[in-house]
């Protein structure tokens, strides 16, 4: 599991460590940290030319140490002061070590760019003399210490300029904004430095490959088609009958015994899929709404009677109004939970945990945000985030395989924000493989799923 904690949570952690260690201990460690990472990636220290770009506090001093370190190394290090006041104690030894003040007019072409400006302490947007900084150099690398300045650190929002960073070092733990969008993708690869935080339960996570493999049920010798669970999907219309395909083509994928099929798609699911069973009957779980069009308001009414858990999907969702008297995933896109919350589209995409919390808290259910870093929340406001998938996976269909997933371990007898969590990490891990880095059709992620389970069982 990866954890991201907010601002709060590790300054506590930073007062009571520093109460028990030597004064400057946790910057020793974090520039240690620091200069390797930066070591590591140019391939090398010495004859490297670095530029920093500090700040006064304490995200300044990082760098300034982790520059004296390496300008022992044999790196040429320069610094560019966006205050008045530097660092106390980092640039001394930064200057003590050969280190230079340049100003941002007498600065060479560098190898990287090192973003000290603000920490996680530091607010969003970024002054004009920081923006202009960065404008010097904008074909170079950048890495950014512990966040990239101007990112919002608690709620991954941006407001204004932010830097975007190709590497981010980080100090003790993941912050909400290395995995929560739109800050995400301005921070690159994340990369933890261990400085000894003893930190509480954290406020958001993301799952790993372990993670998911004790999640998934693997059947025993007694286990028969009904034991292992039956989904029934309630999904496509006479307008968009290969939704209907697409949701049980992920659904047949042997995560469950049996799949069940309502819906006026019959002929082109048995088509597709012949192990698929038509018609009412006994569920653990419904998947419904996936291009159910004006079909998905009875569709739904009908799942509703069965009082078993539901994922609902696409146009189902627009018959959501409040809370169900069921387990419910709901997992709307940033357009559909706009409608759903009366708010802009806009507004979603700019603060994706507010709204995925609040849309959580409102329908008293997990609510499954699709987009780049998928987002799961619950209504106490626990959340997880997804970032393992692929950029081709945004084509039509895609989420009609996931809405089948979800469904999937739903019916086998996962509870909700577990489903959704690990439905959403095998929808990703299959676009990953059926793609290989490049384009993919929805019909390949369902058939990768199987490779994907197996891969998680032979590791686990």
């Amino acid at each position: 599991m990866r954890y991201a904690h907010t601002v709060d949570q590790v300054r506590r952690a930073e007062a009571a460590l520093m109460a028990q260690v030597p004064e400057g201990t946790l910057m020793q460690r974090a520039a240690l940290g620091l200069a390797t990472a930066i070591s590591d990636f140019l391939g090398h220290t010495y004859g490297a030319r670095v530029l920093l770009v500090v700040g006064s506090g304490d995200n300044g001093g990082d760098a300034l140490w982790a520059g004296a370190m390496l300008a022992r190394r044999g790196a040429a290090v320069e610094a560019i002061c966006l205050s008045g006041v530097p660092h106390p104690t980092g640039m001394p030894a930064f200057l003590a070590a050969g280190g230079q003040i340049v100003a941002p007019t007498e600065t060479k072409r560098p190898d990287v760019v090192v973003d000290a400006v603000v920490g996680i302490g530091g607010k969003p947007g970024l002054r004009p003399d920081a923006e202009q900084a960065f404008e010097l150099f904008p074909e170079c690398p950048v890495i950014a210490v512990d966040v990239p300045s101007g990112v919002e650190v608690d709620t991954g929002c941006l407001d204004g300029a932010a830097v975007c960073a190709d590497l981010t070092v980080t100090f003790g733990t993941h912050k909400v904004a290395h995995l929560v969008e739109p800050a995400a993708s301005r921070c690159g690869s994340v990369e933890i430095v261990d400085i000894g935080l003893d930190l509480p339960t954290a406020a958001v996570e993301s799952f790993q490959t372990s993670d998911v493999a004790e999640l998934i049920a693997l059947p025993s010798a007694s286990d028969h088609k009904y034991t292992r669970g039956v989904l029934g999907i309630r999904a496509g219309s006479s307008t968009y009958p290969g939704a209907a395909v697409l949701c049980t083509a992920a659904a047949v994928q042997g995560l469950i015994g049996m799949v069940r099929y309502v819906g006026s798609a019959v002929s082109e699911v048995l088509t597709a899929h012949p192990e698929v069973v038509v018609g009412p009957g006994r569920v653990q779980a419904w998947a419904v709404g996936s291009g159910a069009a004006e079909e998905a308001g009875s569709a739904l009414a009908a799942a509703l009677t069965d009082g078993v858990p539901l994922v609902i999907d696409a146009d189902a969702l627009q018959h959501v109004s409040g809370p169900l008297p069921m387990p419910v995933v709901l997992t709307p896109h940033a357009g559909e939970l706009a409608m759903m919350l009366a708010v802009e589209r806009a507004e979603i995409e700019a603060a994706q945990l507010h709204y995925a919390r609040l849309a959580a808290a409102r329908f008293e259910c997990v609510v499954l945000l699709k987009g780049h870093h998928t987002l799961i929340a619950r209504p106490d406001g626990r959340a997880r985030v997804t970032t393992i998938g692929s950029s081709w996976l945004g084509v039509a269909g895609a989420g009609d395989v996931l809405t089948g997933v979800i469904g999937s371990l739903l019916a086998a007898g996962l509870e909700p924000f577990d489903a959704a969590s690990v439905g959403s990490w095998l929808h990703g891990a299959a676009a990953g493989l059926a793609g290989g880095g490049g384009p993919l059709t929805p019909m390949q992620v369902a058939a990768k799923l199987p490779e994907v389970v197996r891969a998680l069982v032979a590791e686990g």
